[in-house]
């Protein structure tokens, strides 16, 4: 069963979620169900089937039906739950028809970056094309694209954030730009099979997103911080930190896609931020390290994980859009990390 704490705290944020009833009986699609957020958003359907007996029937897509099982028990034994196979770069063969498709399935770490750009960008594109064929054939669904707000490159102008006209520069021939083009063409893909088929799709692009439901794959800093926080030592750091980013608990990221599923409006982009949590990168650190007790400390990264590293000084989004749906977040910056703690010293889930 899942963390006492960290199932209340995600319950009362989805539940807020504007007309969850349109879930009521649905299938719903996750890919990259063991993700960061995918993960966080299969818990958050199964809290709203045991509570309020939404009858939503969950297909969890993934490589390993092994850590499909690690990672959820013995929800995976519940009739309205379905492992799916699922390779983001090879087309998909569903037996089923969902009426939403949330598309989580993305190696979004700085190592990955850096060691296999080319699979990145395949992952990427390919798997956004494969699922939209999917509905394409379906004539039915809507498919929700979770991008990303470094597809709006380098740009210090906008100081009150990102909007989603706005525009900044990445330079492409650089293989760390892999990720941000991926989701660039992505979302492109998305516009297209609006246009051309007719395809019901919805782009999220998520800020810098943080919560328990990290993976041991993950490398980015803040996933790093954590780790090393609960291992009870020093948060390193490998770079001044001055970077400034939005940041958001990743309870209030699934609210957020649930807004999106079930009042966003076909063919548009929202931000997903929280306009309460911005901070750089050290403060982000210095706040963890003194809910964890431990000090902050500094070193030189190996060159091979500082090429996956983005050089985007300033990172804000607004998210009056998605605001505009409904959608507030609950968790503050230190809020967040506090919760993220909480649920990481007593375990996710317990078997």
């Amino acid at each position: 069963m899942l963390n006492e704490n960290y199932a209340r705290g995600l319950l009362e944020t989805c539940g807020a979620a504007p007309g969850l009833d349109g879930l009521r009986g649905r299938r719903v699609l996750v890919t990259g169900a063991t993700g960061l957020i995918g993960s966080c958003l299969v818990d958050a359907l199964l809290l709203l089937n045991e509570t309020r007996d939404m009858g939503i029937e969950i297909f969890a897509a993934g490589r390993s039906e092994l850590r499909l099982r690690q990672r959820f028990g013995a929800a995976m034994d519940d009739p309205r739950f379905h492992f799916v196979p699922y390779d983001a770069t090879k087309p998909p063969r569903f037996d089923f028809e969902a009426d939403f498709i949330v598309h989580a399935a993305t190696s979004a770490h700085p190592l990955a970056y850096a060691t296999d750009p080319v699979g990145i960008m395949q992952a990427n594109i390919v798997g956004a094309m494969n699922l939209l064929e999917a509905l394409k054939g379906w004539g039915r669904g809507r498919f929700l694209l979770l991008s990303t707000g470094e597809i709006y490159g380098e740009n210090p102008v906008f100081e009150a954030g990102f909007s989603e006209t706005d525009t900044g520069v990445i330079d492409t021939m650089k293989p760390r730009a892999c990720y941000p083009e991926g989701k660039r063409a992505a979302e492109t893909l998305c516009a297209a099979y609006a246009a051309q088929y007719g395809v019901d799709a919805v782009v999220a692009r998520l800020c810098h997103t943080y919560g328990p439901t990290f993976t041991a794959a993950n490398s980015r800093a803040d996933a790093q911080f954590l780790r090393k926080a609960l291992d009870g030592e020093d948060i390193v750091m490998k770079s001044a930190g001055s970077q400034v980013r939005s940041w958001c608990y990743v309870a209030d990221t699934v609210a957020a896609l649930l807004t999106l599923l079930l009042a966003g409006e076909a063919g548009q982009a929202y931000n997903v931020a929280n306009r309460h949590a911005v901070a750089s990168i050290r403060d982000y650190a210095q706040t963890l390290a003194d809910i964890a007790g431990v000090k902050l400390a500094f070193e030189i990264p190996p060159e091979t994980e500082k090429a996956g590293y983005t050089r985007v000084t300033r990172a804000v989004l607004n998210p009056a859009k998605l605001e505009a749906l409904g959608w507030q977040p609950r968790y503050g910056l230190r809020q967040g990390l506090e919760e993220s703690w909480r649920a990481c010293v007593k375990t996710l889930r317990t078997h």
